[in-house]
This record gives structure tokens, C-alpha cells and sequence, in this order.
């Protein structure tokens, strides 16, 4: 199976590192400074967004006075990847997964809504930086997830068809995006959502990056 494919492309947050308790945690004490108080449900509305756009979520929600949003946005940034640098652990089956595939001798890329502050923040962690040839953030593409341009931008510059990339995804977002690339997508859910029934449009869901030698 793995034949039809020359490379596979990990999202981040969610695949790698269990970040959203991180970012939870840092947005309700950076818009608490502002008085927007937060709660962890607020927070899970925006799951997948990339950040720049959870700022003008709230913003137009309750705009606030006393900082710029380029400042709030910065401040949960800086914390991220304080959290990340001091906190973060892969999550199960990341290090197997990435070993399966480099011996199956795939090309290994990263894209991600997520800054790339916390990118290189989150490899460096993980100690997982020497397995990816390519990192991408969507942090300057005109749009983040589910728009397709990461992954679009990923397959331009590996050189390789959307067709022939295989996407790692956790979120639905995630995984509109990668079909809207004309990718094929393993997505593996939170334990919560794993049986929403949006996912199925998924070519392939799991429990985790443990279950990846067994299906491919």
C-alpha cells in the first residue's frame, strides 16, 4: 500500500505532542489580562484554527482594550513554547512511526498550523528534528486549516503530487484540509471524538501511530 505514496506529511499538535491542555492553559491566563475569562469550553471552540485567526475569533467576539491583538498573540506564543520546551512528550507511537516510515524509505515532512516557534520548539523536544526534510507552517499562508495551502505548499516544494502524499492528521480541520489536497489522510481522533461521524470521510482512522505498521 505504502507504494502508491512517496511521502507522508505529520500535522503537530495532536500527532506529535498532545498540546491543547498547553494551550488552553496559556490563552486563559493571556486574554484573562485583558479581561476576557476564558473557560476550557471557550477555548475547545477554536480547536485547529491557526492562532493569529483564535485572536480575531475573540476579538470580534469581545474586543478588548489595553493590549494589541499582536501583542496577546505574541504573549501565548512565548508561552507555548515555554511549555513546550519544558513540558511536551510525544505522544504514543510517535519515534515507531517515524522509524516505519523512514524504512519503508519515505520522505518525511511536517506541516503545521501552529508557528514555527513552536515547530522547531516541539522537534527539538522530541529530539525528532534529524527524520523530516521539510518543515511547513501555515502561519503565512493567506489561510490556515481546513484550507488546503500547507499542505499544497508541502507537496510544491518536496516536489511531489498531492496524489502521491500520504497526511497524518488528529482534527477534523486537519482532515478537510488534506482532502481538499487531494491527499489521502490517516486521521487519528481524540479518544472523545473518536466516533464522530464526520471523520469518516478519512481513507484510514485510528487509535493511534502504534496501529500504523499494522495497516500499511
Amino acid at each position: 500500500m505504502l507504494k502508491d505514496f512517496e511521502a507522508v506529511i505529520f500535522d503537530m499538535d495532536g500527532v506529535l505532542i498532545d498540546s491543547e491542555p498547553f494551550w488552553r492553559q496559556v490563552e486563559i491566563k493571556v486574554f484573562g489580562t485583558v479581561g476576557l475569562h476564558l473557560t476550557e469550553k471557550d477555548c475547545m471552540e477554536t480547536t485547529g484554527y491557526r492562532f493569529d485567526e483564535v485572536v480575531n475569533h475573540w476579538w470580534h467576539k469581545h474586543p478588548w482594550t489595553g493590549k494589541t491583538k499582536e501583542e496577546i498573540h505574541d504573549e501565548v506564543i512565548d508561552g507555548m513554547v515555554e511549555a513546550i520546551t519544558h513540558h511536551a512528550q510525544a505522544m504514543k507511537g510517535v519515534h515507531e512511526a517515524l522509524d516505519f516510515f523512514k524504512g519503508k524509505g519515505m520522505r518525511i515532512a511536517l506541516a503545521s498550523s501552529s508557528a514555527m516557534k513552536l515547530i522547531k520548539a516541539t522537534i527539538v523536544r522530541l529530539n525528532i528534528e534529524d527524520y523530516f526534510e521539510l518543515l511547513v507552517s501555515a502561519e503565512h499562508e493567506l489561510f490556515g486549516k481546513p484550507h488546503p495551502a500547507v499542505f499544497i505548499r508541502t507537496a510544491e516544494t518536496l516536489g511531489i503530487r498531492a496524489e502521491k502524499c500520504l497526511v497524518i492528521e488528529d482534527s477534523f480541520f486537519g482532515l478537510l484540509a488534506a482532502k481538499s489536497a487531494k491527499m489521502k489522510c490517516v486521521v487519528i481522533p481524540d479518544p472523545g471524538h473518536f466516533h464522530n461521524p464526520k471523520f469518516v470521510i478519512a481513507d484510514w482512522k485510528l487509535n493511534s501511530l502504534t496501529d500504523i505498521p499494522s495497516v500499511f
